[in-house]
Order: C-alpha cells, then sequence, then structure tokens
C-alpha cells in the first residue's frame, strides 16, 4: 500500500473526527469526500469503504470516552479519587445519572430499529442529506432565537428527567440523514432551557452507547473485510479519526457557550450550497 492511500485514509480520518459530534453533519461531509477518494481506491469494494467508515467512526467514539472518562466512570457507579464532575456541579447534591442518559437514548433507539432499513433504503442520498444540512441549520437559528432568556440548566448535572426525555425525542430528527445528532439535540436542549455547554456535554455522553453500540454490531457483521492488504489503511484513518475528533471536541467545548449554534448554521448552509454545486 503506498504513502497516497495512507494519505487519504488519514484525510478521511479527518473529515470524520472533526465534524462527527460538531453540530454540522459528518453525513454530510463524507457525502462529499466519498466519490472523490474512497471510490477512487481499485482495493476499496464497497463492503471494504463501508467497513472503513465504521472503523473511524470507533476512533472518533473512542476520543469522546477518553475526554469524558471520569463521567463515564462515575455512571458506571465506580469511583476513583475525588469526585471530579459532582465538584464542577453548580448544585452539588445533583449529579447526572445513568438512568437519564438511558431516558435520552430510548427514543432514537426505538425509532432506529423500527425504520433502520427503510432509513438506508430511501434516504441516503445526495438529495436527502442536502435536506437535512438545510432544514437542520434552520433549527439551530430558531434555537438559538427563541431560546429561553433565563437558563434552567447551567450544567449537565442539573438535567432532569424530563428534559432527557424531550432531547431524546429530538434527537429523533437525526434519523434524517444530514441533520446531524449533535446539530438536533444541542438544539432542542438550548430550546429546552439548558445552557449550550450542558447541552453539548449531554450530547457526547448520550453519542457513546448508541453509536457504539451500531459501529460494533456493523463491524462484527464485516469482519471479514479486514485484511493485510486493508488494515494499514484501516489503522491509519482510526487514529487519524481518533486524534482530530478529541481536537474538535476540546475546541468545541470552549466555543460553543461564547460563539452559540449560529455560525455552524451558517457554515451548513454554505456546505449545502457546495454540495449542490458539485452534484447537481
Amino acid at each position: 500500500m503506498d504513502f497516497l492511500t495512507i494519505l487519504k485514509a488519514i484525510i478521511l480520518g479527518f473529515v470524520e473526527g472533526m465534524t462527527e459530534f460538531a453540530p454540522v453533519s459528518s453525513t454530510g461531509h463524507m457525502v462529499i469526500v466519498d466519490d472523490m477518494w474512497l471510490q477512487s481506491e481499485q482495493f476499496l469494494t464497497k463492503y471494504v469503504a463501508n467497513t472503513f467508515k465504521i472503523v473511524i467512526q470507533l476512533g472518533s467514539i473512542l476520543a469522546v470516552v477518553i475526554l469524558f472518562r471520569h463521567r463515564f466512570i462515575e455512571l458506571l457507579g465506580l469511583k476513583f479519587g475525588k469526585n471530579k464532575t459532582e465538584a464542577a456541579s453548580a448544585e452539588p447534591g445533583k449529579k447526572l445519572k445513568l438512568a437519564h442518559v438511558l431516558v435520552g437514548l430510548i427514543p432514537a433507539g426505538v425509532f432506529g430499529l423500527l425504520f433502520d432499513d427503510y432509513i438506508d433504503e430511501h434516504l441516503f442520498s445526495t438529495r436527502t442529506v442536502l435536506i437535512g444540512l438545510v432544514i437542520g441549520a434552520v433549527f439551530m437559528i430558531v434555537a438559538d432565537r427563541f431560546r429561553p432568556k433565563k437558563l434552567k440548566t447551567e450544567t449537565v448535572d442539573q438535567i432532569t428527567y424530563k428534559q432527557a426525555l424531550s432531547v431524546g425525542l429530538i434527537q429523533c430528527l437525526s434519523l434524517w440523514p444530514g441533520f446531524s445528532r449533535s446539530g438536533s439535540t444541542i438544539s432542542g436542549g438550548v430550546l429546552l432551557g439548558m445552557s449550550h455547554r450542558a447541552a453539548a456535554d449531554f450530547t457526547f455522553i448520550m453519542a457513546v452507547p448508541i453509536m457504539a453500540g451500531a459501529s460494533l454490531l456493523s463491524l462484527a457483521k464485516n469482519w471479514e473485510y479486514f485484511t493485510l492488504d486493508t488494515l494499514p489503511f484501516f489503522i491509519a484513518g482510526f487514529i487519524s479519526a481518533f486524534v482530530f475528533a478529541a481536537i474538535s471536541i476540546r475546541f468545541f467545548l470552549k466555543l460553543i457557550n461564547k460563539i452559540k449554534l449560529v455560525p455552524f448554521a451558517i457554515y451548513r448552509i454554505v456546505l449545502a450550497a457546495v454540495i449542490y454545486f458539485v452534484y447537481f
């Protein structure tokens, strides 16, 4: 495998890592690079290419697990040393529980299982991704414009079960490719009176079990495509996605309370215009 092929894997990992958890739709970005990069490699059949996408997504998930490791340790009922997340809570008596996460996951999990085949067959096209990008952008602008003036939830530890369920219901919008999981859940959280940072934290925490479960299940079905020929490509993409996802998440969490959602919404509209120009 030559250097150019490895470089392509790194670039694809970069695209995945930088966009998976920002509210800009990683699906929308992958639509642009898919034909230009993946399909140009002769050794990458459709099934190997799909397996590669699963591998780099796992790299992004690993970045979240490591960056939020103290939170996940506590959610699992384990404690090592000082409780760092509770110390950061505005109300020490409150703390995010595993039950909050599970409540938030149920709606999209149920709808995903019911309509997974339909979504794969009918909604994964350039045209539907364009629709998702634009409508999702409008939803983000509406969330910033009409969010409650007085915050109900400053930190993720103050989230109520009602808010968790409501965010979970809104997350179902992200089943439409291009809408963006983080875009829908952060916008929904903001409309429900959560700070942008609290909504983002809850979004990232919820993303791990649902993404990891789906990715590992897909990986088990495609294990046969891990060969000596494809392994360097997979490893390069995985490492790249992990590194750039870690950078993206840190950068995003520092900025989100300051710049809010509108700049990301504008970027999505520009991206939709680029996709339209390239494909239509």
